[in-house]
């Protein structure tokens, strides 16, 4: 086969590997422009007007023209973020539970035990993408973060680490531009 019609013949591809620009493209055509978000801050020392990380994330979705239907601030305990994630993940207004705090390896940090006993669908991309962009910034202490995404009950769930420069990070190169394309394939 000519090399011209190979590459063509790749490019039209559904998915797979090859073809990603214009399936990707299709797929953000149909997704939807306003994502409705729950803010979740897990820590055991926040609070709404100390939590910079939880106000970076509200102040992005909504620059990006994305809703919070809710904003939360949890200790680090799994018996309490267990029954609010339901809680959330069960709401009609909420697409998306977008997490930041307790994402480390210390012995307080329960997130990604948490959270990751609770999804349907794991999206190891995401945690690795995040982690290969925190490299660039950070070295190899990027490897502490144990971000972790995925799909609870049909919403999408994404965790974060609890610094602002980490938050606005996952919120720029990854969340904002890809909200909508998450929540509309999680719905089909």
């Amino acid at each position: 086969m000519p090399a011209a019609v190979a590459s063509a013949n790749l490019h039209d591809a559904p998915c797979g590997g090859y073809g990603l620009s214009q399936s990707t493209d299709a797929h953000h055509a149909q997704s939807p422009h306003t994502v409705r978000c729950a803010v979740v801050t897990v820590s055991d020392t926040r609070t709404i007007a100390t939590d910079t990380g939880g106000k970076l994330i509200v102040e992005m979705l909504e620059a990006a023209g994305h809703s919070v239907a809710a904003r939360e601030i949890v200790r680090d305990e799994p018996e309490l973020m267990r029954p609010l994630l339901t809680r959330l993940a069960g709401m009609q207004d909420v697409d998306a539970i977008l997490m930041t705090g307790g994402t480390g390896i210390a012995s307080r940090d329960q997130t990604f035990e948490t959270v990751s006993t609770l999804l349907n669908k794991h999206l190891p991309g995401y945690g690795e993408i995040f982690r290969m962009l925190s490299y660039d910034d950070i070295g190899p202490a990027a490897m502490l973060s144990r971000a972790i995404g995925g799909v609870m009950s049909g919403k999408i769930l994404l965790t974060m680490p609890g610094s602002p420069a980490a938050v606005r990070l996952a919120m720029e190169k990854l969340i904002v531009p890809e909200l909508g394309h998450l929540v509309w394939e999680a719905r089909r």
